[in-house]
């Protein structure tokens, strides 16, 4: 906590280093794991690994399964068939106690912050602590200025949530995110509806925080660019099924064309532009017969 609190002082840190606490043995494991969803196949057959201290990026097309992946990993939904492990411990295994357990070492910052909204700064990153631990109030004080003052808003914690600009929103979400200290972080859309500027700190703050703590960091996005800077490993996920894989420059390179497409945001291509129907002319001759 003190190499955070001091670090943040210089935020962001030069060059992204990379994380100091790297095991072979993966933290999340996702083994052949197939959802369904009202006999609607919504995943199928995924295969994943996500690292300790690594930050590793989950991108693809709205709808493909992205935010589905994040709630079978926070045990928030139940696989349909397959294994998804999470620190060792199998997902599907665990009874209620097991996984607020389990919970309590993870991380989520989700879409647009969702902060509460009749809660001040200091009181949305406090509520954890308050939640899940038995701290005296001056220590959660303490800890609570500490996670703000790491995320650059320690002299915004008397404001509410209405008072704050989105960026600085995600930004307490985040601090509020890493108040336990989690093992693992989920991001569900951090990059959504910022300005550069929000959205160049964000990303900072995720490759940064995520070495600072020795935690692991999934980001599930559609910002390509952004992403590519701050990531370790990519999985692209198209139809429920992960298409391709690998770090950010075999991203950049790839030649499978739905990934081509996707990392230069070309208009055409494996998802086409033109939503499928009749040929133009034949729909035209059409309904020039019939208006004969």
């Amino acid at each position: 906590m003190i190499w955070l609190a001091i670090q943040s002082d210089r935020m962001p840190l030069p060059n992204h280093p990379r994380p100091r606490f790297v095991s072979s043995e993966p933290l999340v494991k996702l083994t052949d794991v197939n959802f369904t969803y009202d006999r609607r196949p919504v995943l199928q057959g995924i295969n994943m690994e996500i690292h300790r201290g690594k930050v590793v990026a989950i991108m693809g097309l709205s709808g493909c399964g992205k935010t589905t992946t994040l709630r079978l990993i926070g045990g928030q939904l139940k696989a349909t068939s397959g294994e998804v492990k999470v620190a060792g411990q199998v997902i599907n295994d665990l009874d209620n106690d097991g996984l607020y357990q389990l919970r309590r070492r993870m991380g989520m910052l989700f879409q647009f912050g969702a902060l509460f909204t009749d809660m001040s700064v200091y009181d949305n990153v406090a509520f954890q602590m308050r939640e899940h631990t038995d701290l005296p109030e001056d220590l959660i004080h303490d800890m609570v200025m500490m996670k703000l003052h790491a995320v650059g808003l320690r002299g915004a914690h008397h404001l509410m949530p209405s008072e704050l600009s989105g960026g600085m929103a995600r930004r307490v979400a985040l601090a509020r995110a890493i108040a336990l200290d989690p093992l693992l972080i989920m991001y569900d859309e951090p990059f959504a509806g910022l300005d550069p500027i929000s959205l160049s700190i964000i990303g900072e703050l995720i490759r940064t925080l995520n070495h600072a703590l020795g935690c692991s960091s999934i980001v599930v996005t559609h910002d390509i660019q952004e992403s590519l800077k701050i990531v370790d490993y990519v999985y692209f996920v198209s139809e429920g099924k992960i298409v391709a894989e690998g770090t950010p420059d075999d991203i950049k390179h790839s030649k499978e064309p739905y990934v081509h497409q996707f990392v230069w945001g070309e208009p055409d291509g494996p998802v086409s532009f033109h939503y499928p129907a009749r040929p133009y002319g034949e729909e035209i001759y059409r309904e020039t017969a019939r208006a004969r």
